[in-house]
């Protein structure tokens, strides 16, 4: 890959973080079909399913850990939003589930990869349309009640898909957590970062153990990521919560029709 190839994984990183504090994502949603095909139509590399996963894996923990950290400053002189005990028990279970489906993605061919990630982004496009019912905005995080069986339960599946495709799972909780659980918007933000970032503990950590890390291009697409999370994160404080829920509706639909066209017409 010359520099070209580098400076185009470079902006992938940006674009995708910055939707990643924008809108409490890991960017893998984003990521994975923009490493999958622009690469390839600008002439500046390609890459496998597998390769694209684990880039987009490192891509997750990074933009995720930068955006965790612009929150928690922000928190300091602003009420918090982070429910510290919804994170800790969806965290552990998407962990061990993330764990499980980035080893198993080795032994999974690429069609299979872009089938789950297809189904995925479907899947989280139907709950985005079901209207929320979750609780008033102005409840204290920490105040939030929520069933403990089913975060953990819905956690660890979704860990294990998006462990094979390279994602931090939380364009699959997000929904969960609005529409199921009845989180409040700001707070379901706020939380998945959080989870996210534990979920691609164990994911990276797969994505090792697998082999399937080109290291140059996910570098600089880290790079990137590490830029683009924080100015996602101030964007998101001036933005209605509407906003919010629209745009990343609109922003999984695209994906899904993308991805599916793809495999169509293969």
């Amino acid at each position: 890959m010359d520099a070209t190839g580098y400076i185009v994984m470079f902006v992938i990183g940006l674009i995708g973080s910055f939707f990643s504090g924008l809108l409490g994502i890991g960017g893998a949603i984003i990521n994975y079909p923009l490493l999958l095909y622009v690469p390839e139509w600008l002439h500046a590399g390609s890459f496998t399913a597998k390769e694209v996963s684990g880039i987009s894996m490192f891509q997750v923990f990074f933009s995720s850990l930068a955006g965790v950290i612009a929150y928690k400053r922000q928190s300091r002189n602003e009420k918090p939003l982070m429910h510290k005990g919804l994170s800790g028990t969806m965290g552990v279970s998407i962990l061990i589930g993330s764990l499980a489906g980035s080893v198993s993605s080795k032994y999974l061919p690429s069609e299979t990869i872009n089938i789950v990630y297809g189904v995925l982004a479907v899947i989280a496009v139907i709950m985005m349309l079901v209207p929320s019912r979750g609780s008033r905005e102005d409840v204290e995080p920490q105040a939030i009640g929520y069933n403990h069986a089913m975060a953990s339960v819905a956690a660890f599946l979704v860990g294990i898909v998006s462990g094979i495709v390279g994602a931090g799972g939380s364009f699959i909780l997000i929904p969960i957590m609005l529409t199921v659980m009845k989180i409040p918007t700001r707070v379901t933000i706020a939380s998945s970062l959080a989870i996210v970032f534990i979920s691609a503990i164990g994911g990276v950590s797969g994505k090792l153990i697998a082999g399937s890390v080109p290291l140059l291009p996910t570098v600089a697409t880290v790079i990137g990521s590490v830029l683009g999370a924080p100015i996602g994160t101030r964007v998101s404080r001036h933005l209605n919560v509407k906003w919010l829920r629209g745009g990343l509706a609109v922003l999984i639909a695209a994906t899904a029709v993308k991805i599916w066209w793809s495999i169509a017409a293969s």
